[in-house]
């Protein structure tokens, strides 16, 4: 069952401090994922494979095309549909870990990964964050602090469980293993395995040819707009 496609997708920026120059880069981008099933995204730097996924997201308005989500039984077109339906999209649907942690002061480790978890009662929240937390070796100590002054890879693991803790039926991932050690990284292997026998459906970036070889079903390929002419 398809979970997520798109058709004739294009995005362009408007540069208004550059006055008014408009750069596509995107064009014409169809492609679709299924229930269980991982679509990595590969090409050069600078061809549009971040750009994409957030536009899967909503964070970049699309210039044309359709973004089609499945959604509460029904495909849910992100181009077009309210802000509000967005925000539902994401909060029951579409679950996003880019590469950096947007870090909330005096907000705990804990409280940070927990707040994402849905359908369970706070207490429950708490503790499937607190075992994430602890299977991606973030130690207990540090469940209580803020993360501001934790590593960027320790970050990055909370950003982690943050993302996979809400159960999404389609999770979109942005170099989810760009800071983490081999141990860790094997770690997070396991995870999108795990999502993907679940039934999720997984589209990401993966920097690491070793993660995309363990965990991609395929790959859809993003040329730069001068080499696709």
């Amino acid at each position: 069952m398809i979970m997520l496609e798109t058709e004739n997708l294009s995005k362009t920026f408007l540069l208004h401090l550059q006055g008014g120059v408009r750069i596509e880069v995107l064009r014409g981008v169809d492609f679709h994922v299924s229930a269980g099933e991982c679509v990595a995204l590969t090409g050069p730097s600078g061809a549009g494979k971040t750009t994409l996924l957030r536009a899967l997201y909503g964070n970049y308005r699309a210039a044309g095309g359709a973004i089609r989500v499945r959604h509460a039984g029904r495909m849910v077109d992100i181009v077009t549909a309210s802000p509000r339906l967005v925000v539902e999209v994401r909060d029951r649907t579409l679950g996003y870990v880019s590469q950096f942690l947007r870090v909330v002061p005096r907000v705990s480790a804990l409280d940070i990964v927990a707040d994402a978890a849905r359908g369970v009662s706070p207490e429950e929240a708490r503790s499937k964050a607190a075992e994430l937390l602890r299977r991606l070796h973030i130690p207990t100590r540090l469940h209580g602090l803020p993360p501001a002054t934790f590593s960027g890879g320790e970050q990055q693991r909370i950003n982690l469980a943050r993302g996979f803790i809400g159960s999404h039926p389609i999770l979109l991932l942005d170099e989810p293993t760009a800071s983490l050690d081999n141990a860790n990284r094997d770690i997070v292997i396991e995870m999108i395995r795990e999502a993907k026998a679940s039934g999720r459906a997984v589209i990401g970036i993966f920097h690491d040819t070793h993660v995309r070889d363990c965990v991609a079903d395929r790959v859809f390929h993003v040329s730069p707009l001068q080499d696709a002419a």
